[in-house]
């Protein structure tokens, strides 16, 4: 990439939900010192009120998601483009397309497995040749998953041990979804509804890569021995464990070519955890039948934020989330690790991920080819030791 772009980051959607969050980051933030940055969208007016509430003279680009020329203008100007307008199957295709063309890096909030799949299969060549390293799954979906496996893989290497498998209960999690998520969420559901090849897709757990011996994500209620918890399906598995499967794809496999990886909701044990457990299994299953029953679709959409629209300044404050990793080796060690934050992972967290993310893209001296990447294969320790300024990453010594 050339080194004399104009900008370092532009922020793609800076009047969204999301967007204003990342905007403020970037604005305020120690590590975004000296960085040059500009806010995009389709709307001057809006980006230009946007930009009075920062109270910072950032340069405001204006384009169209579908106008290919106007997003080339934007993305030869800058060596990353950060985008959160989603759904990106809608309005991210044509961006990916030219940072791949200019040899520009990207990420996003993503969780559309399908849409992934299609950047791959369309841009994965011409990005490792134009060197643009676009990574998908810069948020909660996928971070914690790919970096904290990636944490227990360099523990293991550390003490001379082959990772064999993670194990990620996500439990004491509290935040909110915005209107933005739920789009996302009801446009990949009317997909797999439509089309047979995107249902056997989300049903693949090597969908974005790679291949072992994983066959699933888990459907019930389980006993967790090792935590002394019941267990519940976990609503982002489905993108969080084929970004991290993807991740050891694209690095050639230093987790071992029968590494396993499964995620879970964790709850408390005894019989209020199990019943806990029961109920979120019957929601989650209740939710998705009901997006596909028209009427009950309206009142879910009625009652749900519309897109813009997310939690409170004061819900996102109480939010905080705990993911606990326990890692085993090819001998039978075992690694307990943990990823947490005391911000609303969905968006206060978020936010912190996905702008440490476009810094570490844009100014840190990462190694490796461009492609369409994760977190983990596109910028590993380098994100990893960002956000452990503000977030908890931790490994606890090992035992057998």
């Amino acid at each position: 990439m050339a080194s004399d772009r104009e900008l370092d980051v532009v922020l793609w959607g800076a009047t969204g939900y999301a967007g204003r969050l990342v905007a403020d980051y970037l604005a305020t933030s120690p590590t975004a010192e000296g960085l040059r940055w500009a806010i995009a969208g389709r709307d001057r007016s809006k980006l230009e009120r946007v930009r009075a509430e920062l109270g910072r003279a950032v340069p405001i680009l204006v384009g169209d998601a579908a106008d290919p020329a106007s997003l080339d203008a934007i993305a030869r100007r800058t060596r990353v483009v950060g985008t959160t307008v989603g759904p990106y199957a809608k309005y991210g295709s044509e961006l990916v397309a030219a940072c791949v063309r200019a040899g520009t890096h990207s990420c996003d909030l993503t969780g559309e497995v399908p849409w992934i799949r299609r950047m791959i299969d369309a841009h994965d060549e011409a990005a490792r040749a134009s060197g643009a390293r676009i990574v998908h799954c810069c948020g909660f979906d996928s971070i914690p998953s790919d970096l904290g496996t990636w944490m227990m893989h360099q523990a293991m290497r550390e003490r001379g041990k082959q990772l064999a498998r993670v194990d990620a209960f996500f439990g004491e999690t509290s935040g909110g979804f915005s209107g933005g998520t739920f789009a996302s969420m009801f446009g990949l559901i009317d997909e797999a509804r439509r089309d047979p090849a995107t249902r056997r897709l989300l049903g693949d757990p090597y969908a974005l890569g790679g291949s072992g011996p994983d066959r699933g994500d888990q459907r019930g209620v389980r006993w967790e021995p090792r935590l002394g918890r019941w267990t519940a399906p976990f609503l982002m598995a489905a993108i969080n464990s084929r970004i991290v499967r993807r991740s050891n794809a694209v690095l050639g496999a230093p987790y071992g070519r029968e590494f396993r990886y499964t995620e879970s909701m964790s709850m408390p044990g005894g019989v209020k955890g199990l019943v806990a457990a029961t109920g979120m299994t019957a929601a989650l299953g209740g939710f998705v039948a009901a997006t596909q029953v028209p009427p009950l679709r309206k009142v879910l959409e009625r009652r749900l934020p519309a897109p813009g629209e997310g939690p409170s300044p004061e819900q996102r404050a109480a939010g905080h989330f705990v993911v606990r990793l326990i890692a085993e080796a090819t001998d039978g060690t075992r690694l307990d690790g943990r990823v947490a934050d005391r911000r609303d992972p969905g968006y206060g967290s978020t936010a912190v991920m996905f702008s440490e993310a476009a810094i570490c893209l844009a100014r840190d001296p990462l190694t490796g080819p461009g492609g369409v990447l994760t977190p983990a294969s596109a910028m590993g320790d380098a994100l990893l030791g960002r956000l452990r300024a503000g977030l908890t990453f931790a490994v606890d010594d090992a035992r057998n």
